[in-house]
């Protein structure tokens, strides 16, 4: 219930800002910002602004709460912001970031600038930064935060509970303690609500979990995001090559991950970054779509030269001109299906060597049913429309033929281009769209060909 009414009072602040904005009452704006909406209200309010009005809001945003905002941000608007900071004024700022949060921010500055800023920080701190900045932002090590609370086996569960209180706070989402040997060797977990109800006489080796598996260093993040997912956990160790404690990784920044590997997944399927800027400037926006606006007409001039290579066909039967998209466009579709599932089964990793025989079987065995099913019913319509029973026949042959060689090329296409390193979500789309059209327009004219000449 109280969840529900602070979300009430969150979406009338907002609404209250806007109409502060609005009139122009500045004071009431950054009132409300300051003193009214959490960090990560305000980093949303930020995203969803026009650059003019951004800038306003940024401004009146207090200095305490410059950093908080910072690490909601998405990487585009953070790099803008970081770029008009000086290392002494990022100093100030990030003095209650933990590590990995630090360490994401430090990756977006010039080595030279994350050098002045390390060189502000006290030695532990800065050790635990450089430790993180060490790893790929992609891996474990790079997800991980430092700060953790480790205990050894042989110490009581009461002597544990004493050891806790004289902390002032605990880490953020510690929902167990981590056992290690006097080598800072991971040994096992000692979760929180186990200690708390166990006998305080008992040692932790007696109460701790050991078939907890820790996260080697170099996994990669989607690696990670998957194992929190299959095993429900709220944080888990990560431990380098000889199983050496190196810290831990917990749920807040799993989600950043899920969510990022999400944006990504659709931004690529249009060719657009992953943190585009919903209101960049119109010349930033502009030269980010323009490279694959670019690859796009290339691969419509090879689909145009195919066309041209049967222009003496199509001049002695207009209708192929009409029904050509037909062909084009239901491989496309089909092709988009089956491309849009073996990408989102790799991202899970539901795929792999042991089933993708399987899957290329049932796409191929769907696309030949799919395939009759629709060529049946475009071959009639065909030769009602042009009363040509051979036309009829020509483009039921070609949707077979296109249809079946988009489901094979839409499961095939992702598992090769992941093999040689290429983002499927990326490059898969314009790929696959030129293959059926290729395949539809050659199968079609070529088939009609063979009639008519």
């Amino acid at each position: 219930m109280s969840d529900i009414l602070e979300k009430s009072q969150a979406r009338q602040r907002l609404r209250s800002l806007s109409e502060a904005l609005d009139s122009g009452a500045l004071k009431q704006v950054a009132r409300i910002l300051n003193g009214g909406l959490s960090p990560s209200d305000i980093a949303h309010l930020l995203e969803s602004s026009p650059p003019r009005q951004r800038a306003l809001l940024w401004n009146l945003v207090d200095k305490q709460l410059e950093g908080d905002v910072l690490q909601y941000l998405n990487e585009d608007i953070r790099a803008e912001y970081l770029s008009r900071l000086n290392a002494q004024e990022l100093a100030d700022i990030i003095e209650d970031f933990e590590s990995d949060d630090l360490a994401d921010l430090l990756q977006q500055l010039p080595d030279t600038v994350i050098q002045e800023v390390l060189d502000t920080m006290d030695e532990q701190d800065r050790q635990r930064v450089e430790e993180v900045l060490s790893y790929p932002d992609d891996t474990a090590g790079g997800l991980m935060n430092t700060d953790t609370i480790t205990v050894r086996p042989d110490l009581s569960i009461d002597v544990v509970l004493r050891y806790l209180r004289r902390h002032r706070a605990l880490p953020p989402m510690t929902d167990s303690l981590i056992v290690v040997s006097r080598r800072d060797e991971f040994i096992g977990m000692l979760p929180i609500t186990k200690m708390l109800v166990s006998n305080q006489t008992a040692t932790v080796r007696e109460v701790m979990d050991t078939d907890i598996e820790p996260i080697p260093v170099t996994l990669s993040d989607t690696k990670v995001a998957h194992l929190f997912e299959r095993y429900d956990l709220i944080s888990a160790p990560v431990v380098n090559s000889e199983g050496r404690l190196l810290g831990r990784i917990t749920i807040d920044d799993v989600v950043d991950v899920i969510r990022e590997d999400a944006d990504h997944s659709l931004m690529s399927m249009a060719g657009l970054d992953d943190d585009e800027d919903t209101f960049a400037p119109v010349w930033k926006t502009t030269r980010r779509r323009a490279v694959w606006l670019g690859v796009n007409l290339v691969t419509a001039f090879i689909a145009s030269g195919v066309i041209g290579l049967f222009e003496g066909t199509i001049d002695q039967v207009v209708a192929l001109a009409i029904l050509m998209p037909i062909v084009a466009s239901m491989g496309g579709i089909a092709g988009s299906q089956t491309l849009t599932l073996v990408i989102r089964g790799m991202a899970v990793g539901q795929i792999s060597s042991a089933n993708v025989g399987w899957l290329l079987n049932r796409e191929f065995l769907s696309s030949m049913l799919n395939g009759v099913l629709w060529a049946t019913l475009v071959a009639a319509a065909a030769m009602i429309w042009f009363q040509d029973v051979t036309i009829g026949g020509i483009i039921a042959a070609a949707l077979m033929i296109n249809l079946v060689a988009a489901a094979l090329v839409g499961t095939v296409l992702p598992l090769f281009l992941k093999s040689r390193n290429i983002d499927p979500a990326l490059a898969g789309s314009v790929i696959l769209t030129t293959v059926t059209d290729v395949v539809g327009f050659t199968s079609f004219l070529g088939l009609a060909t063979l009639f008519y000449a």
